[in-house]
């Protein structure tokens, strides 16, 4: 049987790492010619909490190949500053219309619509260089990874699946339905794409080999649908308080979700069999980092936020 750890050491490993990612975040802005009010509100959005879990799969996929975390930290936690791009502009008038999000105002509500679009364009632009300044680690590496993560981020990833989930919602849809594999597809693209590529830059940064990164592909992969697949059940079964935004949005938007097509019960156990896929794809490897990363497909059906 596969080491796994436990769901408590998976959180408390969760919270370390998170806080060292958080005091990279912290420093990232500061220097060079960043105007005062600009700042503001990139760190409003960059430094209001949430789980970091893209970092920590980037750092801790990096450590299962040999590569000590730090190495990979700046170009780990250059995707949850993309991460953060993606929130500010979701929950813009033009977009989800959020006006909460990780329990405060949305960026655009705290500033105006314009700050938190240049906010989010310049968290974007900047993860880049982020990513292009490690030094450590031998650049042909480091440029795949680069563009593992940019292709994870736009039109073929998260952008186009923002643009697909505009088309699958509300009025949009003008009479018509969504599939289950055009959810799926969607979600893909939206979510698990930049859920995925830290697992597979990570690899890549250390240097394993090809049908490791391609089990870390596989692995991100199932990761990122069980996520999201958890995502749409607690929008339903969560509150506020706990997840830090508007419970129920889904449903008000006419948002097509797992458990509007499923139901609650179908998408529990469609959630369950995503997590055990990613668990089968860690199969050929063995360590802490391996445990560590089979706790945390578990981690992410039993969160409650």
């Amino acid at each position: 049987m596969p080491n796994i750890l436990p769901l408590s050491e998976v959180k408390t490993t969760v919270a370390l790492q998170g806080t060292i990612i958080e005091a990279w975040l912290a420093k990232c802005l500061h220097g060079g010619a960043l105007p005062p009010g600009l700042r503001s509100a990139m760190e409003y959005s960059l430094l209001a909490g949430g789980k970091r879990l893209r970092p920590i799969l980037c750092l801790v996929s990096a450590r299962l190949f040999g590569l000590a975390g730090e190495a990979a930290l700046p170009f780990a936690a250059a995707i949850e500053c993309i991460h953060t791009y993606s929130l500010i502009h979701d929950d813009l008038p033009a977009m989800d219309n959020d006006d909460l999000r990780r329990g405060k105002p949305s960026n655009h509500k705290q500033f105006d619509e314009a700050t938190a679009i240049l906010a989010g364009d310049a968290l974007l632009t900047d993860a880049f260089a982020f990513m292009a300044g490690v030094q450590e680690i031998p650049a042909h590496r480091v440029l795949r990874a680069l563009a593992l993560v940019a292709e994870a981020a736009g039109s073929s990833g998260m952008v186009g699946g923002q643009f697909l989930d505009m088309l699958y919602t509300g009025a949009a849809l003008q009479g018509k339905t969504v599939s289950l594999e055009q959810l799926a597809t969607m979600h893909a693209m939206k979510t698990g794409a930049l859920l995925r590529c830290p697992c597979e830059a990570g690899a890549v940064l250390a240097g394993a080999p090809e049908e490791a990164v391609q089990a870390m592909r596989r692995y991100g992969a199932s990761l990122g649908a069980a996520f999201q697949i958890t995502d749409d059940i607690l929008d339903e079964t969560g509150t506020e308080e706990t997840l830090g935004k508007p419970v129920g949005s889904d449903k008000d938007m006419g948002k097509t979700t797992y458990p509007s097509l499923l139901g609650l019960e179908h998408s529990t156990r469609l959630a369950a069999e995503h997590a055990a896929a990613a668990t089968q794809a860690l199969a050929p490897f063995h360590g802490p980092e391996a445990a560590l990363l089979r706790g945390l497909a578990e981690y992410v059906i039993n969160r409650v936020s």
